[in-house]
């Protein structure tokens, strides 16, 4: 299938300071699908809402894609820690709808961890709008202690992989590390539906923000080369 592509313009790096940025845009959403997604996640693109994308910088390509093959993954000492340490939680896979609950959660969690930021600020319709996309089969990984919601894992489901959207939790619980027990238990469930990778965005090595992708085991790393034609998926060890 042949897709329609569009540059952005140039607009300031949300993940290196001083940098410019912009992006290669699938102009034809209306063809999008989760078959077509598969694809698109194999070169190097991603999601925000409705949207696909990848990073398109003149004089940058620090933004490499990551995936992590799940049938090979194996856990660290920290993340078995993580593992164990969660393991009071209540877990459920819930089809992609956005609740009050969730947004109240959203909220929080960006007012602590991005105090400033826009997002921060969105209202609901935004939020719904960045989280889901009307093409994709999206689903929620809610994760309770009891009755209390304190995470969320956005979750794209595709024919060969699952693909990790976003994940929001409550800020006052770092120390269960919520997030990286979020990508452990998509890592088991694509492995328990027979997929080959989960999908992690983009890793930049010199963004600390980013810095806890690097340590799923093993990862691979779409090069980033200027002719998009020959990049390869690396693994590094």
């Amino acid at each position: 299938m042949h897709l329609n592509l569009g540059l952005t313009q140039e607009h300031p790096c949300s993940y290196l300071e001083g940098r410019m940025a912009r992006s290669l845009m699938v102009v034809d959403e209306e063809l999008l699908s989760p078959q077509t997604y598969d694809v698109l996640l194999l070169n190097g693109y991603r999601r925000s809402g409705d949207h696909a994308y990848r990073p398109w910088c003149e004089n940058c390509k620090e933004c490499h894609a990551v995936r992590v093959p799940v049938e090979r993954f194996h856990p660290n000492r920290s993340q078995r820690r993580c593992w164990n340490a969660n393991q009071d939680l209540r877990l459920d896979w819930r089809p992609g709808e956005l609740t009050e609950e969730h947004y109240e959660l959203y909220l929080s969690y960006q007012a602590r961890r991005h105090t400033g930021g826009a997002m921060a600020e969105s209202s609901f319709d935004e939020t719904r709008e960045f989280l889901l996309a009307s093409w994709n089969d999206v689903r929620f990984l809610e994760m309770r202690l009891g009755n209390e919601l304190l995470a969320v894992a956005v979750t794209d489901f595709q024919p060969r992989s699952l693909s990790a959207v976003y994940t929001f939790f409550r800020p006052d619980m770092h120390r269960r590390s919520l997030g990286s027990y979020a990508i452990m238990q998509q890592i088991r469930h694509a492995r328990e539906l027979g997929k080959r990778w989960l999908y992690l965005g983009y890793w930049i090595p010199d963004s600390r923000k980013m810095a806890y992708k690097a340590a799923f085991r093993p990862i691979e790393v779409r090069a980033p080369l200027d002719d998009m034609q020959n990049e390869q998926w690396v693994e590094q060890c």
